[in-house]
């Protein structure tokens, strides 16, 4: 016997369909023979479809055969392992396709006939569009399966003529048309069974409808399962740009701009709908509903498709094996757990595959008979039904096992809290359980609890606000308990909870992620300016769930890759962009605060990754910014000969959470409008770091030291820049140059900066004149910095940072000329111990002054992060540092 006839005969026993088939149509399986060993093409399907269809009766017929030819080949190389399950999806996907286009265009054509095309408000034709809703839409179709479809049209109207009829009248008969010559049942068979139910208002709303009433129904009337449904919708037919019109009413209301954590719950209570039919009906054995089943690893994958996907536009995808590894690929779930949950669902889908395939049925239910049990055993590989059960069972129930662990739902009721309940307690009671719990002052605790309790916010709630942030209460009282500052602790969260108790994806989040509220809580504990950042940035609150990603070091050439893309997904939307630049740089500044506060980084090393951020954020903004800008002289994708230039604390890289950027910009060009386009793209640059959105600023700019300050152009060409600094800058110009450095935008450029850096550094001066001028304006900024407080000023007074910051600065362009060495940007830490290996100051007055520098800034830091609006200390506990730093400046400029 050939191969291709015992393949045959293989499927045949495994298919009553396929015996049946060959017994009624014998050519089949010669047709069958001589194909065989090659997947079914959509060009094949449309081929089999471009002639012999004259009419109605043709066209159900051709339909028919086609699908009964593609189906008994799909079978056949799939049971004999020619094909996998991505083959076997995609051509019963396509056939789907191929086969309502040719139906939609025959009716569509006939109608025409007699009533003209139906036009929109511009007089141009329009087209039925197909949605195909589920595991077509998703490219996923199965072997027996329905088609989830919805009928949807651009505009009113009427039709051309002869015979005038209404838009939506010409669309319904030709929806009522396709599905006749679909679904209806011939001697022929089906194509396809048709089931119209998700469309607006379900049975009972009208077989098709306009773009305008559908976007009323997503935003009036739509269920939150109408959200899940439609994560899979996908335009079947329609011109290009009408689909492009039908996405931008989809995506905003699917993928919801914030991160919507409520998706948690209504997911949850529509898989319990299905468990409770699963269990009424007795289908436990349902491999596709039932527990550990298709639908749940599903489930676990759109849930964060819909709360994630309007921020990550790479989650809107629609296959299933594809989503699940891009979910890994965001750490939202562990790849193990993603490749487990592929395996899982590609050993259901071919079971499922196998069930619909003995009698063409639309089953997910594992049989009863002993016979068919061993058909599919054998069809799955296995000996027996007892062999593919042991591969089966332990593999949903860890399918299971991970649904719960996603969707498993958090303590709604807290009435047994010990905590619970307060407010309505007698006082000396709840003073006794708050004592317990180990709150030390119980009465202020109460008054901000009754205060909450009583304001005008609270009794306006939304009741299903009301109800979560009445369960977080006694997890969240407790948790703040357990911290040295309880008090301090609680009133930041109640704070926070303040802050967001209208916003019910935040309240969700918590309650969906009790583990999360011990990380809140040590966070704000640690630093009320950081609870304050995080008030005033609730969507950073997702950072909070996975410890694992807040407390991972961060790795920019990654991160600038996730930036760009995210980016490029909105592109053409400036507002959008620019939030989204805001929103990143909140969630990385997020994680290094975390990280900070939890003691992984020295102070030195968070001010490098501050200012690593800094330069990856304006050199994404300057991409952006130069990519949309107007009247430029270099065609795309030439990049602009121009570089941002740091100075400052991000020249310097010490950068803190709040510090602004001083920035200078140059540029490089001969070309004559040079200037003006450089300054137009410095100008828009400024513009998008600095405006306000509702995301809030990128960041603040500082432009004063370019040449010549505010009254300078705000662009700088490299020789006029060169000139300025040789000629004409004041020596406190010199002094920012010392800490100046290339950021961003072109490298030739800030090469070209920093030769000209070096070269304006090793000038030889006259030292006694220089010492002058330096100590000269460090008094005028003392003078501009007044301390009356009794404090030490950290950053101003004598012994302090700016003493160190303006000694090295002279010490650099005293030396440079004889020690070249001195200009690299490198610090002053660093800097200080060269200076002591080269001679410039006693190594002891070096290093201690390097040791006193360290200290100093992490004391500024300390009190920043406390909320200080001063960096001010007792002058008792510095006195060490503060003697170190005058014994520098004695020893470079000569007096104390």
């Amino acid at each position: 016997m050939p191969a291709s006839a015992a393949m045959i005969s293989r499927t045949a026993a495994f298919s009553r369909w396929l015996d049946g088939r060959l017994n009624a149509r014998p050519e089949l399986a010669d047709w069958l023979s001589a194909t065989l060993m090659s997947p079914v093409t959509r060009e094949e399907m449309r081929d089999f479809l471009a002639a012999g269809i004259g009419s109605e009766d043709d066209l159900k017929r051709q339909l028919r055969r086609l699908r009964e030819r593609v189906f008994a080949r799909v079978m056949t190389r799939d049971l004999n392992g020619l094909a996998d399950l991505a083959e076997v999806t995609r051509t019963l996907t396509e056939l789907a396709e191929v086969t309502v286009r040719c139906a939609l265009d025959f009716h569509h054509r006939d109608l025409a006939g007699v009533h003209g095309e139906p036009l929109d408000s511009s007089g141009q034709p329009q087209q039925l569009i197909v949605v195909g809703m589920g595991k077509l839409g998703g490219g996923e179709l199965n072997a027996s399966s329905d088609i989830d479809l919805i009928f949807v049209f651009p505009e009113d109207g009427e039709t051309s003529g002869p015979r005038v009829i209404n838009n939506f009248e010409f669309f319904t008969r030709v929806g009522k048309r396709l599905i006749n010559a679909i679904d209806d049942k011939t001697g022929d068979g089906y194509v396809f069974r048709v089931d119209m139910r998700l469309r607006p208002y379900g049975d009972s709303g009208p077989l098709v409808s306009s773009f305008g009433m559908l976007e009323d129904y997503f935003y009036t009337q739509a269920r939150e399962w109408e959200r899940y449904a439609w994560i899979k919708g996908r335009a079947l037919t329609g011109e290009p740009a009408r689909i492009e019109e039908l996405e931008k009413l989809r995506k905003p209301f699917v993928f919801r701009k914030y991160l919507d954590f409520g998706a948690f719950g209504s997911m949850r209570e529509l898989h319990a709908q299905i468990r409770r039919e699963v269990m009424r009906k007795d289908k436990a054995d349902n491999i596709k509903l039932g527990p550990g089943g298709i639908r749940e690893i599903e489930f676990i994958a759109q849930v964060f498709q819909l709360i994630r996907g309007g921020q990550q536009a790479s989650l809107q995808m629609r296959p299933t094996r594809t989503l699940l590894h891009q979910l890994a690929a965001y750490d939202l779930i562990p790849e193990q757990q993603a490749t487990e949950l592929e395996a899982a669902y590609v050993f259901l889908r071919n079971l499922e595959h196998r069930l619909q395939y003995l009698d063409d049925a639309q089953t997910q239910m594992l049989p009863n008979g002993d016979e068919d049990r061993r058909r599919i055993a054998e069809a799955m590989g296995f000996a027996d039904w007892v062999a593919m059960l042991a591969k089966l069972d332990p593999m949903r129930r860890k399918v299971s096992g991970q649904f719960e662990q996603v969707f498993g739902a958090p303590q709604e009721d807290q009435s047994g809290h010990p905590l619970a309940g307060l407010c309505d307690a007698p006082e000396a009671e709840a003073h006794d359980r708050l004592q317990m719990a180990g709150y030390s002052d119980p009465a202020s605790v109460m008054n901000q609890l009754r205060a909450l309790r009583e304001s005008n916010r609270y009794a306006t709630l939304p009741a299903n606000n009301k109800a979560m942030l009445d369960g977080l209460l006694p997890p969240l009282i407790e948790v703040a308990a357990s911290f040295p500052n309880a008090a301090d602790t609680l009133t930041r969260i109640l704070d926070l909870l303040d802050a967001i108790a209208r916003r019910g994806p935040y309240l969700a989040l918590l309650k969906e992620y009790p583990q999360s509220l011990r990380q809140l809580a040590r966070i704000v504990s640690s630093s009320p300016w950081a609870a304050q950042y995080l008030t005033r940035q609730p969507h950073l609150l997702d950072e909070l769930l996975d410890s694992r990603q807040l407390m991972a070091p961060p790795d920019w050439t990654r991160a600038r890759q996730e930036l760009n893309l995210r980016l490029k997904q909105l592109d053409g939307d400036v507002e959008r962009q620019m939030d989204q630049l805001r929103h990143f740089k909140q969630s990385e500044t997020f994680r290094l605060l975390a990280q900070d506060l939890s003691g992984m980084w020295t102070l030195e090393k968070l001010s490098d990754h501050l200012s690593d951020l800094a330069d990856l954020l304006v050199g994404a903004t300057l991409e952006l910014v130069w990519s949309s800008l107007a009247g430029k002289h270099l065609a795309a994708p030439i990049p602009p000969a121009f570089a941002v230039i740091a100075y400052g604390k991000l020249g310097g890289k010490e950068l803190g959470y709040a510090s602004d950027l001083d920035i200078v910009f140059l540029y490089d060009d001969a070309h004559p409008d040079a200037q003006e386009v450089y300054a137009k793209l410095g100008k828009r640059l400024n513009t998008w770091m600095s405006t306000l959105t509702s995301a809030g600023i990128l960041y603040e700019t500082d432009m004063r030291l370019r040449p010549d300050g505010a009254a300078g152009l705000l662009v700088s060409n490299v020789e006029a820049f060169e000139d300025y600094q040789l000629h004409h800058a004041w020596t406190w110009e010199h002094q920012a140059l010392t800490r100046a450095r290339f950021c961003c935008g072109d490298q030739a450029v800030g090469d070209r900066f920093g030769q000209i850096r070096d070269n304006v550094l090793q000038q030889p001066r006259d030292l006694e004149k220089l010492r002058t001028e330096v100590k000269e304006m460090r008094q005028k900024m003392h003078d501009g910095h007044p301390n009356k407080s009794g404090l030490f000023d950290i950053k101003h007074d004598a012994g302090g940072l700016v003493d160190v910051e303006f000694a090295m600065q002279y010490l650099v362009l005293a030396n440079a000329a004889q020690h070249p060495e001195m200009t690299a940007n490198i610090g002053n830490i660093a800097l200080l111990k060269r200076a002591g290996e080269l001679g410039l100051l006693p190594l002891e007055i070096a290093l201690a002054a390097a040791d006193a520098y360290r200290e100093l800034r992490r004391r500024q830091h300390a009190v920043k992060l406390q909320g200080g609006e001063h960096a001010r200390a007792e002058h008792g506990g510095l006195g060490q540092e503060i003697q170190a730093v005058k014994a520098l400046w004695t020893s470079v400029f000569g007096v104390a």
